[in-house]
């Protein structure tokens, strides 16, 4: 073995020796290199997450832990995208690679302000990111839904790998980022027993519905990496899986990146799962079967020595450090090839003024609305260019609504529907009618509210060090009294490193008022500190912890007078809280006699309604009526908005609902009583004006639901049965109401008989289908082309399946002609023992604007396969 300084001078006349323009053995030299220029010491901590400096080597820290799930993390103002169901919504393939180039690009940028300070302990700033989510929706009360591409293999397939590709670039050896597909495999919720469950799937659900995305991502576009997923699935640890991590990923796929862990998934193969005796052996199992990086939740709150548990593992025998050499090297070569180290690649990184630009700005709001989906429409929308309108429902005034989960704390600027609605209609015809309180209510209030204590804009926020010996551990660390550092912040910002040490630790104290813009009842909450408003002469707590990461805001209800200052003094500590933030929201104390009283006079009713990403999410502790834990427990709308509605409704006024959701709601009330409904998901900052614009004609909506929306969950198995019998559009066989591919237009189309022709070689079978497609209405609009196979009957097969899916631009009475190729993969099903074949057998073709049988407009054809042809895993 060399010597330490051997090693070191090796490493250093390597990176001198080499140009920019590496090739692939250059990189994996240089990892080699590296990792052998190490100590052990040093080794271990590079396992985690949050992996420490190297000073003597150059090295400077690194964060593995960034996300982009629809839109970079980043200290600042991010473009916000809309969430990943939305963007399904669209069916449009260019898009998502636009969106995820953009992505990419504040990514980079991200990391360039970062440069030179980069911190283990603080997500985001990386040049990888935890991206996609292609785990399959199949289940609406899962509430991580919305940040998947929805309940179809093939549309999720074809999304993942443009997003892989958009965010990667067009050099899988050398990615701008590098992209990871997550989880893998089989997660889907529920989220109350994601870390303990063993998810038994048959081989069939497995190959047929699991792992087509992920083999997409990672065969097809080549992603540089891949996280594993929290459960179990059939016996084994997903993130100590012999048969996903070694057999199917790295055999099968012949993947070479590296593996990282959910986070404390590694944690839990020992503590939750039972799989191992303890914390060293869990770590071990890992490690051997392929995990080269844990993310450890600990690492935020800088929690020392975890990587003590690969020592031990290493000392006991269960691992070798050739082990751990293989690991980093996967590693290194990753930071080598995007160019975080030294002598690898030489780029330019993009500018500061790319994130939130003018260009990413018109994007997000392009792909809000092809996200909307027009779920009903009897000829109320467009809107009437002189309706008075009224703008009602819990999420009218609501902006929080738009970003969804999974976002930066802050976005670019971001309308509501009312405030969209005024802008695109004489403001004198909009009128908004406050809700009452509600479990939607909750938005991050302006910086125009604050003045610090002598009277300027903004906060002063104070930061207080560490004392010197205290324990780091949260919950009993000892600060300084005095301050080291204060300065005035526009909002409830905590910005230590601007003044302080990259990676101290600290307590931020804000102080200064709080004044009310108009006269009202308020709902108030922090999130992610702790403190107190003072009212009328008595202190008001808004908070006596800081939420945690995903943690509703509790609001508490006061009024305030217009102008009024109101002392307030705000408190948290570094890694022990979510993103620090004040809530808010306007409220009437009598909404529904204030919604008749406001009826009077309007000739249509604007219905904003739905949930929020507060309610449906990640592991939430959330327990109340049709919500637990971040599932939904029902899919109606909550009980307050069902009234509102049917009030609303008895006002004979013609009723539009725009429902803001990330997943599935029962909307059978509103298909049988509105005028109009509109699906608008969490449609990101371009939102409010991309509704508006739907709303009143500006755009057409094109839309189609890449989720199936039943009317009862008591229609589907059990949520923690993963067999697909029963769900989603290809196994569910009752009413819906509205079915997965619907969504309808201004403009009509009208499809021509495909001709289809089936091709074999002897070695390939593909089959060619011809046809096309008119928009014969008075008005140009977007045309999602969906081709759908029926199979012969074979069992555990599906109904039927989508194969082939185009978004058009067509012009009033253009025609346009269109021709699909299916090859083996697109013609073939999955047997009952796991084996994709091309199947013998009569199919049925249909291409239209949505599933045959539903309405949608389009045409069919038969096509017979008479030889078998097996398909590689």
């Amino acid at each position: 073995m060399k010597t330490l300084t051997a090693a070191c001078l090796v490493w250093g006349m390597t990176v001198a020796g080499l140009t920019g323009a590496a090739t692939n053995d250059d990189v994996e030299r240089r990892a080699r290199d590296l990792v052998g220029a190490l100590t052990l010491d040093e080794k271990l901590e590079q396992l985690l997450n949050g992996a420490p400096a190297v000073p003597r080597l150059g090295i400077p820290a690194y964060n593995w832990w960034t996300e982009s799930l629809h839109g970079a993390f980043g200290p600042g103002a991010t473009t916000n995208f809309p969430q990943p169901v939305g963007l399904a919504a669209s069916f449009n393939d260019r898009l998502m690679h636009d969106v995820a180039s953009a992505i990419s690009t504040e990514v980079q940028a991200v990391y360039a302000l970062g440069r030179g300070k980069p911190n283990p302990h603080r997500m985001g700033g990386a040049l990888n990111t935890w991206s996609p989510n292609i785990n399959i929706f199949r289940d609406p009360r899962w509430g991580r839904g919305q940040e998947t591409y929805g309940e179809d293999p093939f549309l999720t397939a074809r999304l993942g790998q443009a997003f892989v590709q958009g965010m990667q670039g067009p050099d899988p050896a050398r990615p701008r980022v590098i992209a990871t597909p997550k989880h893998f495999a089989v997660h889907s919720g529920p989220e109350s027993t994601r870390h303990s469950v063993d998810v038994w799937v048959s081989m069939q659900d497995l190959e047929d519905t699991y792992l087509p995305a992920f083999r997409a991502a990672m065969v097809d576009a080549q992603a540089g990496s891949i996280m594993c997923a929290y459960n179990r699935v059939n016996g084994e640890p997903a993130c100590a899986s012999r048969s996903l991590l070694m057999d199917t990923l790295r055999r099968d796929w012949g993947f070479k990146g590296y593996v990282v862990s959910d986070c404390d998934a590694v944690v839990d193969i020992h503590a939750h799962h039972k799989y191992a005796p303890d914390a060293a052996a869990g770590a071990a199992l890992a490690l051997r079967h392929g995990v080269d990086n844990e993310c450890n939740g600990a690492t935020l709150s800088h929690t020392p020595g975890l990587g003590e548990r690969y020592r031990q593992a290493l000392q006991r025998g269960y691992v070798r450090e050739a082990d751990i050499d293989t690991a980093l090297q996967r590693l290194f070569a990753a930071r080598l090839r995007v160019g975080d180290l030294p002598g690898a690649v030489s780029r330019e990184f993009p500018a500061e003024a790319s994130i939130n630009s003018t260009a990413h700005r018109a994007l997000a709001l392009r792909a809000a609305v092809e996200s909307l989906v027009l779920l009903k429409n009897d000829g109320t929308l467009p809107l009437k260019a002189a309706a008075r309108v009224a703008v009602v429902g819990p999420l009218a005034d609501a902006r929080r609504v738009m970003r969804g989960n999974y976002s930066s704390a802050q976005t670019g600027p971001t309308q509501t529907v009312h405030e969209a609605l005024r802008q695109l209609l004489p403001a004198a015809q909009v009128t908004l009618l406050p809700f009452g309180a509600s479990i939607t209510d909750g938005d991050a209030v302006p910086s125009s509210v604050f003045l610090t204590p002598d009277g300027q804009p903004g906060l002063q926020a104070s930061y207080h060090l560490l004392q010197h010996g205290s324990p780091q551990a949260a919950g009993q660390r000892r600060y300084e009294r005095q301050a080291a550092a204060t300065h005035r912040v526009p909002a409830l910002e905590s910005r230590p490193q601007d003044m302080l040490p990259t990676g101290a630790i600290v307590r931020t104290v804000w102080t200064g008022f709080f004044v009310a813009p108009e006269t009202g009842t308020y709902r108030l909450g922090l999130a992610g500190v702790q403190g107190r408003l003072r009212v009328d002469g008595r202190d008001v707590s808004l908070a006596k912890r800081p939420t945690r990461w995903a943690e509703p805001v509790a609001l508490t209800q006061v009024a305030l007078k217009r102008g009024e200052r109101h002392a307030l003094r705000f408190e948290t500590e570094s890694g022990v809280s979510a993103p620090p933030g004040m809530m808010w929201k306007r409220v009437s104390t009598r909404p529904l006699a204030d919604l008749r009283a406001g009826l009077r006079e309007v000739d249509v009713v604007v219905a904003v309604t739905g949930l929020t990403s507060d309610l449906e999410g990640e592991e939430m502790p959330v327990k109340i009526e049709g919500f637990s834990g971040g599932d939904r427990t029902s899919l109606d709308l909550p009980a307050d908005q069902r009234a509102y509605l049917q009030a609303a409704a008895a006002a004979g006024k013609p009723l539009v609902v725009v429902n803001l959701s990330g997943s599935a709601v029962n909307l059978a009330w509103a298909d049988q009583h509105a005028a109009a409904v509109l699906q608008a998901w969490y449609p990101g900052e371009g939102g409010g004006q991309a509704i508006a614009q739907v709303l009143t004609g500006a755009a057409n909506p094109a839309g189609r639901l890449p989720v199936t929306f039943y009317r009862s969950a008591a229609d589907l198995p059990s949520f923690d049965d993963y067999r697909m019998a029963g769900r989603t559009y290809r196994f569910f066989d009752k009413p819906v109401v509205y079915p997965f591919g619907h969504g309808l237009s201004y403009a009509s189309f009208r499809y021509d008989t495909p001709q289809v022709a089936l091709e074999d070689d002897g070695q390939r079978q593909r089959l060619v289908v011809r046809t096309a497609v008119t928009n014969h209405s008075a008005r140009d609009g977007d045309e999602v082309v969906q081709l759908y196979l029926t199979p012969p009957r074979f069992e555990g097969g599906p109904r039927l399946a989508l194969r082939a899916f185009e978004r058009l631009q067509l012009r009033a009475g253009e025609r346009r002609e269109l021709r699909f190729e299916l090859g083996p993969r697109e013609l073939s099903f999955v047997d009952r023992d796991g084996q994709r074949l091309v199947m013998p057998g009569d199919y049925r073709l249909a291409v239209g604007g949505g599933q045959p049988g539903t309405g949608a407009p389009g045409a069919s054809a038969a096509f017979t396969i008479t030889r078998a042809q097996a398909l590689p895993r």
